[in-house]
């Protein structure tokens, strides 16, 4: 059977360009797991690289399927130049582990908390995994493997975080759109949650 991450790199450069920086985070009893940096104008995009290298599984399956299983990386951006981002790639190695260290399956719709600043000073603890499909496209593999999808993830502030718990992550996006949010920027505040 291919290895995956091969094609999930060419899927990324072909899709966003070539990366100006990568780096690579190993946490005991996972696979490697790299962020890529990617800039396009003011937008900085960070994606993983090897978490699709396995599928994900319902972690209340005896026996885990080496094959069959949803698989994704992560894909997040942002505006360059008003926050120190790049220290996000840790985070973000931490939510693409996920999957391997605590049985987590990754789907739109899911919240994933890291517990601490996103990147030095970010009002952000937590993203809100959105719809694949726009920046990066479905990565078809040979059956009976499923297709690697690149999942965006949209900062949420610790009240939205909390808002979207209650009420789902349409209505959170709902409430975004109302008011304008740009997602995009390091330093937003939370959308008002009246």
């Amino acid at each position: 059977m291919a290895d995956v991450l091969p094609l999930v790199e060419a899927r990324l450069r072909t899709a966003l360009g070539e990366p100006g920086a990568r780096a690579a985070v190993t946490f005991l009893g996972t696979d490697r797991i790299e962020v890529f940096r990617f800039q396009e104008g003011d937008i900085v995009r960070y994606a993983t690289l090897g978490m699709s290298a396995q599928p994900m599984n319902d972690p209340t399956a005896v026996v885990a399927d080496p094959v069959k299983g949803a698989r994704a990386e992560l894909v997040l951006s942002v505006r360059a130049g008003i926050a120190d981002t790049d220290k996000v790639l840790r985070p973000l190695a931490v939510l693409a582990a996920s999957p391997q260290v605590e049985g987590l399956i990754v789907a739109p719709g899911a919240s994933l908390d890291v517990g601490e600043p996103l990147w030095p000073g970010a009002p952000f603890t937590s993203v809100l995994v959105a719809e694949p499909g726009g920046l990066v496209e479905d990565l078809e593999l040979d059956e009976p493997l499923d297709p690697v999808r690149f999942l965006p993830l949209l900062p949420m502030t610790p009240n939205e975080a909390a808002w979207k718990r209650v009420h789902g992550a349409q209505a959170l996006q709902e409430r975004w759109l109302t008011n304008g949010t740009d997602l995009r920027d390091p330093a937003r505040r939370s959308v008002p949650l009246e």
